[in-house]
């Protein structure tokens, strides 16, 4: 994977290139020092992902991502920052990572393998499609900082007591946003299956009975089997009629 770093301080740089460099698989093909720089970097080099600073002289590193997610194939962005109160900002770019200074090589490790779940075209059509307003990923705050995980990735929500645990393409996460929340921000993107699931509507394979004669979701991308509540299975049998 090629990878573009984006710091206005050298030593910075410098630091995370060498913790590329013994990472298997990424190539670190350039660097910029502030954002008009970084978008023409992006521009010459085509990279696959962005190591983004935020806090720079000039355009900050939160205008040059909007700016970066704006041309035709965009790159993943991941925010290295020392400062984590810009984690809501973040969610209308197309970070799909966020990384707090004194950045830790396995964190790196784990976010760079979660940026590359999506390809460029998918990150691309979801800059492109998401309404305005509509947030375009979830943050959740784990062991690695702040962690933004794109919609795209999602396949359902699942709530248990008081949490919600997210199943995404890579992996599970705990989130403090509830059901009810999710329902009404995102009514074209998730259905309601049970009174603790939202199931991602782009992910619903079929609806089948499982040995007790429950109603299950058969989905596309994970063998996870939501349970379908008796008082939302014409809303499922509808929605699978016009798949």
């Amino acid at each position: 994977m090629h990878m573009l770093i984006v710091d206005d301080e050298p030593l910075a740089r410098q630091r995370l290139i060498r913790m590329i460099e013994q990472l298997d698989g990424y190539e670190v093909v350039g660097e910029a020092s502030n954002g008009v720089d970084a978008v023409a970097a992006v521009d010459k080099f085509d990279p696959d992902i962005v190591l983004l600073d935020i806090r720079m002289p000039g355009e900050d590193g939160l205008e040059t991502a909007r700016k970066i997610a704006q041309l035709p194939e965009p790159p993943a962005i991941i925010f290295c920052t020392a400062y984590d109160e810009y984690a809501l900002e973040a969610f209308q770019t197309l970070a799909v990572g966020y990384l707090l200074k004194p950045v830790q090589q396995q964190q790196l490790v784990d976010t760079l393998q979660n940026a590359m779940r999506l390809n460029k075209v998918q990150r691309n059509a979801v800059s492109n499609t998401a309404p305005d307003g509509q947030r375009q990923h979830i943050t959740a705050k784990t062991r690695k900082g702040m962690e933004l995980i794109p919609i795209a990735s999602i396949q359902c929500f699942i709530a248990d007591q008081k949490y919600v645990t997210v199943r995404h393409s890579a992996g599970e996460t705990l989130i403090d946003d509830t059901l009810k929340e999710l329902e009404q921000e995102f009514p074209d993107r998730f259905l309601r299956v049970h009174r603790n699931a939202l199931v991602s509507i782009s992910e619903i394979e079929a609806m089948e009975r499982n040995n007790s004669g429950q109603f299950e979701l058969r989905l596309k991308s994970v063998d996870y089997r939501p349970v379908v509540s008796r008082r939302h299975v014409s809303s499922v049998r509808e929605l699978l009629s016009r798949l």
